[in-house]
């Protein structure tokens, strides 16, 4: 190390570095705020548009695809046209999805302008971490993650409550509406304060791969969604051909390209392979879940908005109390026990949602979402810290896109998948009998159960999970610093 950064790592303080965290955090905030309200605004705006849950999850969805397509690209725009420029648009077209949203007339509109919201949003974290993480000298990461991880866990624990408030006291409208003051002070804390990061040179861009992702995700997505209703529906089966014709060419073009859009190769990586298979079953019954509850409490049980938000608040503040003691563990006892663990809380806790009547009561509501909040915090940190370490040396700042991006994916799949599970459920129960809340509220037993099996099935996986090897450290510290912020911002 030279005597230059030596220096600097002595006069080295998070003061120094204050302005563009500032500019990042509230950047930060602003994505994922939105991400956890739309959960608790979803049956006030099903209610407004006088439409249906298996059309309005696309408004979710459509964003999340969104933000899985943009994830890859956010290394080659920066490197392409510098950090700082591309942070600002994506705060601007973020801010821009946002106006657009809380205007929307329709159930077509709002869907659109989440996508555009999306495509905004999906690169905030990433690049915005990239650059901070460049600021900061390697013995002061600690800090810098800590001070990072302040959005990660007030903005899960904020949002279903500001959600709440707005639908239940102003307007829908306005929980894209606030994004419009965040996203201001964002762009111009950043102009101030964000510094210029060289341009480098860049590979061609895939072009194939950029087209091929989106149609096979968003296809599949939607045959999933489908295949909730009817599994040989004509819908359904064309989702689920074009989507895995889209996928097979998009994995034939990946493993050909040089430099492609997302890194496959580290697939042949059964660590690896293990660990993503497991992130991805949790995911999947995780976050389908949390659409499934606010939905549960305010169309069977009764409640409004602001009293979901305050009911979901207690598993937002397990995940954070759960997820530094998660990390700590993973350094002495590794991803496997923490993986059963977590994943076995979480299936206890959906077990027990599954058995729910129209009669029970908040507090057990409550204590199934601290289990399952504190099952994740224990556990998803510690996969995913796994999955990085299994992936080659070499191959580590390109698997994390590849991560950040499938979980958006594994999201989408979640919601499509979830609701249109519901919905089915809720018409099969109709034929038997008269009362349509008894219907509902078995639907949503059938649903939990479903999750509970995919948690189940990812706990039993976990038992096989074997801890990386120590590979030879041959990163460039850059590449390393970035791979650690986009792994954060996969949380």
């Amino acid at each position: 190390m030279s005597e230059k950064t030596e220096n600097n790592n002595e006069d080295f303080s998070i003061k120094t570095i204050i302005g563009p965290l500032l500019a990042v955090i509230v950047g930060m905030i602003m994505v994922i705020l939105d991400s956890t309200a739309m959960n608790v605004a979803l049956p006030g705006i099903v209610e407004d548009f006088k439409s249906d849950v298996s059309t309005m999850q696309w408004s979710i969805t459509g964003y999340t695809l969104a933000l899985a397509a943009v994830i890859p690209l956010a290394g080659w725009m920066t490197d392409r046209f510098g950090a700082k420029k591309i942070f600002l648009i994506t705060i601007a077209l973020f801010t821009l999805g946002s106006v657009l949203c809380s205007i929307a007339q329709n159930p077509e509109q709002l869907i659109i302008y989440r996508v555009i919201q999306g495509l905004g949003g999906g690169m905030v974290a990433p690049i915005g971490m990239a650059m901070v993480f460049r600021l900061a000298p390697p013995d002061k990461m600690g800090a810098i993650m800590g001070t990072l991880g302040i959005p990660m866990l007030l903005a899960p624990a904020l949002g279903p409550v500001l959600a709440g408030y707005l639908v239940e006291y102003v307007t829908w409208h306005w929980i894209f509406l606030i994004n419009l003051p965040i996203g201001i002070i964002a762009i111009v804390v950043g102009l101030k304060f964000l510094p210029k990061v060289e341009r480098k040179t860049v590979p061609s861009l895939d072009f194939l791969g950029i087209i091929l992702a989106p149609i096979a995700f968003a296809m599949l997505a939607y045959g999933v969604s489908e295949g909730g209703k009817s599994w040989s529906s004509t819908e359904t089966l064309t989702g689920l051909i074009v989507g895995g014709v889209a996928l097979i060419i998009f994995i034939f073009v990946e493993l050909r390209q040089k430099q492609p859009l997302l890194e496959l190769r580290v697939f042949g990586s059964p660590n690896f392979t293990k660990g993503i298979v497991i992130a991805w079953m949790s995911q999947i019954a995780l976050f389908g879940v949390m659409i499934i509850v606010p939905l549960f409490l305010q169309t069977v049980k009764g409640y409004g908005a602001l009293d979901t938000g305050l009911i979901l608040l207690p598993q937002a503040l397990a995940s954070g109390v759960m997820m530094p003691i998660g990390g700590r563990l993973y350094d002495k006892i590794g991803a496997r026990p923490l993986a059963i663990t977590g994943l076995s809380i979480i299936t206890g806790a959906l077990f027990m949602l599954s058995r729910i009547s129209i009669d029970t009561t908040t507090g057990f509501i409550i204590t199934c979402l601290v289990m399952m909040g504190a099952g994740m915090g224990l556990s998803m940190m510690a996969i995913n810290t796994h999955v990085l370490q299994s992936a080659p040396r070499h191959l580590v700042g390109r698997v994390t896109p590849l991560t950040t991006a499938a979980q958006q994916v594994m999201v989408s799949f979640a919601v499509a998948g979830m609701t249109g599970f519901l919905t089915s459920r809720i018409t099969d129960h109709m034929t038997e009998t008269a009362n349509p809340i008894e219907a509902a509220v078995t639907a949503y037993g059938d649903t939990f159960l479903l999750a509970a099996g995919i948690t189940l099935a990812g706990a039993l996986l976990g038992t096989i999970l074997r801890r990386p090897k120590q590979q030879p450290e041959h990163t460039p510290d850059d590449e390393t610093k970035d791979a650690k912020a986009a792994m954060m911002a996969g949380h």
